[in-house]
């Protein structure tokens, strides 16, 4: 046989991985089954009258009738769960329009250009830089879908640099893992699960300041060393090389324009968005439809000022939003997955089975028990605050039993919900990202995972470090 023949056999029997639609409908088939295998039951909702809340009642779980999903009724949750997630598919699609304006103007080109000639010589900053602000957003109020819009800077300035698009995306999305899951001020997620457990708002700050401080070195330890290896050889090293030489027109270098006068009003549009939309946020209680609202009047403004007239500001939002309907759509795609499962009534006897697990394991092994389980739950419940509400009611009870403290419950909580966000499909904030960054989630899993594993083994140490010496209050 030849040599030509076996390399030929050799590529053909290479393992592909699948479309990033397959995966999640390969996800969707098995929860699926898993209505017809899995026991449906119920937890009794009721509400905290101290709070206000609609918590869990940990001893009121009970077994329904089965309520499994037919073939059909399957495929009718992915336009089910597009409706669900309508308001993020369609603030995506607005984001990608609006920065494609804005893009459009030649601003941003230039003024990142601009920026890059100052850095030169110290390019190495830009990533535990950005990386910080993104967690200070993290841990103060919950960054999360809003880094969705920064990620187009994110990229450009990454190429600017040398680095690849999984590299622009990861300063800023893990950034804001990073603290998101540390969560020192988190009124989202430490802050509601504090409550639930009746501890005092925020207490603790200094064990988590710690783990926080952890994460932050993993983190960027990280990302830098993928992104030298990209710059010293990206065929070889970039994940998404291949994509980014398939797209001349955007990701070679092209004739960069003099930065003048009228592009440094446009950047001035831009950024007097951005901090309405940070006061938006901290302030207002803004969420996804004042954003859309928001980036929407300000590409507008911006095209304006750039000189753009009417039909191009048209032309380049269709062209933007064209561009990330892949993305987009996968919203739907994975939130169709949860539609499966509370139409199947299985999501809370997968939370009770976990529980009852996590009441068997011995010494400092359940506080580490408590953590993996939440990172389970998870991928079921990828919101952080109904996370807190579906488990926190089954885990406190349950952390008195087994002589865990609460905070401790908190605290796993806490890392389970927020390190695992970077790599779950279900999280509708994790594919807008990658929609925006037009980076294929099979691509992403790939640079992330090993990410995970060590936030991870990290995430259950301070766990078993928190068990071991009763952090408290209670």
């Amino acid at each position: 046989m030849s040599k030509n023949t076996l390399q030929t056999g050799t590529q053909k029997n290479k393992f592909k991985v699948p479309h990033t639609y397959v995966i999640l409908f390969m996800i969707l088939i098995l929860v699926t089954l898993a209505t017809y295998v899995l026991p449906a039951g119920v937890y009794e909702r009721v509400q905290d009258p101290a709070t206000g809340r609609t918590v869990v009642d940990p001893a009121s779980y009970h077994v329904v009738a089965r309520t499994p999903v037919g073939p059909f009724e399957m495929v009718g949750a992915i336009p089910a769960g597009m409706k669900a997630a309508a308001s993020i598919i369609f603030f995506i699609f607005i984001v990608g329009g609006a920065f494609s304006i804005i893009t459009a103007t030649g601003a941003v080109t230039a003024g990142i250009q601009k920026s890059i000639k100052a850095l030169e010589g110290r390019e190495k900053l830009m990533i535990p830089a950005i990386m910080l602000i993104f967690s200070l957003g993290g841990f103060t109020f919950g960054l999360a879908e809003e880094v969705i819009v920064f990620i187009p800077i994110g990229i450009a300035l990454a190429r600017a640099v040398g680095y690849d698009d999984i590299v622009g995306v990861a300063m800023m999305s893990t950034g804001a893992a990073i603290g998101f899951s540390g969560g020192m001020l988190n009124p989202f997620t430490v802050g509601v699960a504090q409550g639930i457990a009746e501890l005092p708002l925020f207490s603790g700050i200094e064990f988590r300041i710690v783990g926080y401080i952890i994460l932050y070195i993993i983190g960027v330890w990280y990302v830098m060393r993928y992104a030298a290896k990209v710059k010293k050889d990206p065929a070889s090293n970039s994940l998404v090389y291949d994509l980014m030489e398939k797209d001349k027109a955007e990701h070679v270098e092209v004739e960069i324009p003099e930065f003048t006068a009228r592009h440094m009003l446009v950047l001035l549009v831009v950024v007097a968005g951005f901090a309405y939309m940070i006061y938006g946020v901290m302030r207002l209680d803004w969420y996804i439809d004042e954003l859309s609202t928001l980036f929407l009047g300000m590409a507008l403004v911006a095209g304006l000022v750039g000189a753009l007239s009417p039909s191009k500001i048209a032309s380049a939002f269709v062209v933007g939003a064209k561009d990330i309907a892949f993305g987009a759509l996968v919203v739907g795609i994975a939130r169709a997955i949860l539609v499966v499962m509370t139409e199947g009534q299985i999501i809370d006897t997968v939370i009770s089975g976990l529980a009852n697990f996590v009441a068997i394991l011995p010494g400092a092994v359940t506080a580490m028990g408590m953590f993996w389980i939440q990172i389970v739950i998870n991928f079921f419940i990828p919101s952080g605050s109904g996370q807190a509400a579906t488990t926190m009611p089954i885990m406190v009870p349950l952390a008195d039993i087994v002589g865990v403290t609460r905070q401790t419950a908190v605290l796993a909580y806490q890392y389970g919900d927020g390190i695992t966000n970077s790599i779950i499909p279900t999280s509708a904030a994790l594919m807008g990202i990658l929609a925006i960054g037009r980076v294929p989630y099979e691509r992403w899993f790939k640079f992330i995972w090993p990410l995970m594993a060590f936030w991870v083994v990290a995430g259950s140490i301070m766990c078993a470090v928190a068990y071991l010496i009763g952090y408290g209050p209670f």
